[in-house]
């Protein structure tokens, strides 16, 4: 495919990627009954009632066992985001330091941060890199990702600020 005359080589590689990655996400993620705002300006991935990580519970990230589904019992807003836990323990552990348990991205795709995206996540596909939480939205993004978890973090880090207070349908 030729390359237009506003693209360098560089961002015409990173834009295709950025096109074919959010394509495989719209037709490979199943529609959700409380899925992500496509028009939110949130720097945090919300669904439409205002929830994180879809329900998953931030701290059962880092305990042996993985990720697990919170209860709305056992919730707790922070940053304007409501977070559910599995357990009271959980929720107290967040209280006590929920930097150290909210996701990198605020909860975006981190390969799609790198790319220059706000995607949705799959709470399912995640790692914890330098006691960080990050997620991915499929798995073909996750493997991506994993091929250069550093320098991928690196672009993402680079693009959050600039990107963060954008809805994800201007990117």
């Amino acid at each position: 495919m030729p390359i237009p005359p506003k693209f360098s080589r560089r961002s015409f590689i990173l834009s295709s990627a950025a096109m074919t990655l959010t394509a495989l996400a719209v037709v490979s993620m199943p529609q959700a009954a409380h899925a992500y705002d496509v028009t939110s300006t949130s720097a945090i991935n919300l669904d439409t009632r205002g929830l994180a990580l879809k329900g998953y519970d931030p701290v059962s990230y880092f305990l042996p066992g993985g990720p697990l589904q919170g209860k709305a019992n056992y919730s707790e807003k922070f940053n304007g985001a409501t977070y559910w836990f599995a357990n009271a323990a959980n929720r107290d552990a967040f209280k006590v330091n929920a930097e150290k348990y909210t996701p990198a991205f605020g909860g975006f795709c981190a390969m799609g941060m790198a790319l220059e995206q706000k995607l949705d996540i799959d709470p399912l596909l995640w790692r914890i890199v330098d006691g960080k939480l990050y997620l991915n939205i499929h798995k073909p993004a996750q493997t991506r990702w994993l091929e250069d978890v550093k320098g991928n973090i690196e672009k993402a880090n680079v693009n959050w600020p600039r990107l963060k207070d954008r809805a994800p349908n201007s990117l």
